[in-house]
């Protein structure tokens, strides 16, 4: 079995809980069909318990499956009676609940079902795997290994591959490479060790936090405020993500952590603190049971507090003189700060990063292969903005060193054991060449398997960078530019502004891109980091509402709509590599491509209703041109059905929930490129431009006949907004702008059935939107966007 022959046809999943459930979904998601397994229920139907738990995919936030309709690629099962359509699966996941014996029970059902090549994962979080192996022949040892994934499992890009010592290495390549383009997952592989990577240094973190807590007598709000964004941690930080885990699940996955490591030099932490098990005692499990740590009263948000034992508003904060020293953007400024500081807050940071640093330093070489595994587990599997030894590294590795040394010997670290010999002996453990192996004594690079190459622009670490590739030409609001060793003659267009905002400098560089495109090379790509674009420069919109310059903006908006009518009609194909967010003017950029490139979670639409405009780059002429086309195909007499439903779209400001939603409201081509790997796009981007050039790429004619529904449609569409304004649901200035975006859609003033080219349709939007933006109601929504961030509805 080579990296690249992997071949996944049919999968099943053992375990209808939570995980297993979810799994299931996102196997369903990238197209792959799936048997779910659970126990045959005791009475009714046997397989009712698996099947509650499909149906309870639905219900599930944030949602485990892309569209309702991948449900149909998830059968069901039970043990007693289908073991034997395990048969035609090519892997098989185990999820069941954490007790080696009912592992190894259903290991031993299943073995005598399984295909001869069919791969055997179980996401256990911790079970060693080299136990659970020995309950297979030793001709299936080599195709079993951990499978690790995080919840949710669609959402969380990291999976731990663990193998055992008997795992076949090129299968092990394979199921990596799978992983990594079909899943889109990013696989760190782990030793088989308790928790494995990100579960054992996590935990460590949640008890380091715990203990410092009570140590320097802090409030958990005030701790909450310390350890989430401030310090690149996610907004639940340590105790609402507690009371997300479950209380009592991280009482349990502590308690088997002191279990399964006994010679753990910090192994005396490894246990619930006495608040804790006195909340669990009291049913207090956290989110799942309507109170944990944090509570709901009404409309306040209450935290325990430890000096009482009784709930309190939750007000606690960053302390000034603490918030000033986190806002000094040299880390090795900061951290010596933190810790000169006899603020107990910054005592409490210090403390909390040196407890855990020294734990990764003394682990490393026992659980990870490398410094970035470590980096990478914590990132992508807890969403911590940098891992432990990249923080450690850009905080300066020797000063960092000393201090965690003079506490470790003034006996103020959790743990007395010195740091392992290779910290002092070292300047770094990050290198653009590699980064360090504590069992090996080495930088290791980054794995070779040909996955990564579709990987142009992979997650750096620190020490590392980018090929950029070579610049064409380069302003302040956009760059041109290729990447030689993949194809010199496919110009790529990226945005630099900010939150890739379309201003005056973007338009005018996406003319020079199709110009620069079209003279010199094969094909146009417009590539960039997420989020793809938000949109028009509203700055400079309302620079020119304010002057009263509406020829100008006619023009400004002409401007825009011939910059998307050039991507269009381009004589070479322009690809969009799309993630993230493309809203408003982005969505009409992505739209006028040739092919969009999508990363699953990407999100599409067309919200200028928020501002209180309409769609003017193209966006309504786009809508109501493919409307007529579809009718067409269907062979339907007009477009209603697809033009009442873009209005609704525009009207609600609706974007879609992923790419492949994208497709089904037409902001997306049936035809175009979904990649369940967002790191890839650049790479089929650029392929994508190849290949439709080597086709022999012809761009579309201009639409000459576009039947639009006209008066008729247009007063329907009215009744419709009646009804709406004056049952509450809309604003009067909402019903205003709607009926602009409807006129548009309609084809304007016309009879039905009467054919228009783009360019009338074009010139509706247009004139609809400048209107629009001398509105007094407009200029304030846009003006309140600008200030907060946030619609208003006036």
């Amino acid at each position: 079995m080579s990296s690249q022959s992997l071949v996944i046809r049919r999968a099943a999943v053992l375990g209808s809980g939570v995980m297993g459930a979810q799994i299931a979904a996102h196997l369903a998601n990238a197209d792959i069909p799936v048997i779910l397994f659970d126990l045959a229920a005791k009475e009714g139907d046997p397989n009712g318990i698996v099947r509650k738990a499909v149906e309870g995919l639905k219900k599930l936030q944030p949602a485990p499956l892309v569209t309702r309709d991948r449900l149909a690629a998830i059968d069901v099962g039970n043990y007693d009676q289908h073991l034997d359509r395990l048969r035609d699966c090519d892997l098989v996941i185990e999820a069941i609940s954490e007790k080696i014996e009912w592992k190894v029970d259903l290991y031993a059902k299943i073995i005598p079902y399984l295909k001869d090549r069919a791969i055997v994962a179980s996401n256990t979080s911790g079970i060693s795997i080299n136990q659970l192996s020995e309950a297979f022949p030793a001709a299936r040892r080599p195709l079993f290994c951990g499978v690790h994934f995080f919840n949710p499992p669609r959402y969380m890009q990291l999976v731990e591959v663990i193998p055992s010592a008997t795992t076949d290495a090129a299968m092990l390549d394979a199921l990596e490479s799978w992983l990594v383009k079909r899943m889109g997952k990013g696989v760190v592989r782990a030793k088989d060790t308790p928790s494995f990577v990100a579960n054992r240094v996590g935990l460590f973190s949640i008890l380091a936090v715990m203990h410092h807590t009570e140590q320097f007598k802090l409030g958990f709000d005030e701790v909450d405020a310390l350890t989430g964004p401030r310090i690149g941690r996610p907004k639940s930080a340590t105790y609402r993500t507690a009371d997300v885990i479950g209380l009592d699940t991280l009482a349990h996955v502590t308690d088997s952590q002191q279990e399964t490591l006994p010679d753990d030099p910090w192994r005396e932490y490894f246990k619930a603190p006495a608040w804790l098990t006195a909340l669990m005692a009291k049913g207090a499990l956290g989110q799942k049971a309507g109170g944990g740590i944090f509570r709901k009263a009404g409309r306040e948000i209450q935290v325990l507090d430890l000096g009482s034992g009784d709930y309190r508003a939750s007000t606690g904060g960053v302390a000034p003189e603490v918030d000033q020293i986190l806002k000094n953007r040299n880390a090795a400024e900061r951290f010596a700060a933190l810790r000169a500081s006899s603020h107990p807050q910054a005592q409490f940071l210090w403390a909390m990063f040196r407890d855990v640093f020294h734990y990764c330093a003394y682990h490393l070489a026992g659980i990870a292969d490398n410094a970035r595994d470590v980096d990478f587990a914590m990132r992508w599997g807890y969403g911590w903005a940098q891992g432990p030894f990249e923080i450690w590294q850009t905080a300066g590795w020797k000063a960092i060193a000393e201090y965690i040394a003079e506490d470790i010997a003034a006996g103020k670290a959790m743990s007395k054991v010195p740091l392992p010999a290779w910290v002092a002996a070292r300047d770094d453990v990050h290198r653009a060449e590699g980064s360090y192996s504590a069992a090996e004594d080495a930088l290791k690079p980054r794995s070779t398997l040909p996955v990564y190459a579709r990987q142009l622009f992979p997650d750096l670490i620190v020490g590392e960078r980018h090929d950029r590739g070579e610049t064409l030409e380069e302003d302040d609001s956009v760059r041109i530019w290729r990447m030689p060793k993949l194809d010199s003659r496919i110009a790529i267009l990226s945005f630099k502004s900010k939150m890739h905002s379309l201003g005056k400098g973007v338009v005018e560089g996406i003319y020079r891109a199709v110009a620069l495109a079209e003279a010199d090379f094969d094909g146009l790509v417009i590539a960039h980091e997420a989020p793809f674009a938000v949109g028009a420069n509203l700055v400079e919109v309302m620079q020119l509402v304010k002057a009263g310059q509406w020829d100008e903006l006619d023009k400004v908006v002409a401007h825009f709509q011939g910059a998307t009518k050039a991507l269009r009609f381009a004589q070479v194909p322009t690809v969009a590599a799309v993630d993230g967010m493309a809203f408003g003017g982005g969505a009409e950029v992505a739209m006028h491509c040739a092919h969009r490139v999508m990363a699953l979670e990407t999100y599409i639409g067309l919200v200028e209703a928020g501002v209180g405009l309409i769609p003017a780059g193209g966006g309504c002429k786009e809508l109501a041109r493919r409307a007529s086309e579809a009718a067409m195909r269907r062979g339907r007499q007009d477009p209603w059905e697809e033009i009442q439903k873009a209005f609704g779209f525009i009207i609600r400001g609706m974007t879609s929930k992923n790419a492949i939603d994208a497709k089904a409201m037409g902001f997306a081509a049936e035809s175009d490129t979904v990649l369940f790997n967002a790191r890839e796009l650049p790479y089929a981007a650029i392929r994508q431009a190849r290949a439709m050039f080597e086709g022999a790429y012809r761009p579309p004619l201009p639409a000459k006949a576009i039947k639009v529904i006209g008066r008729p449609g247009n007063a329907t569409l009215h009744m419709d907004l009646v009804n709406l304004r004056e049952g509450g649901f809309m604003s009067e200035h909402d019903y205003i702008v709607s009926e602009a975006s409807a006129l548009v859609l309609c084809g304007g003033d016309v009879e039905p059935g009467t054919l228009v080219d783009e360019d009338w349709l074009l010139d509706i939007e247009r004139r609809q939107f400048v209107e629009l933006l001398k509105t007094e109601k407009t200029q304030q929504r846009m003006t309140y966007m600008l200030e907060s961030g946030k619609p208003l509805r006036n």
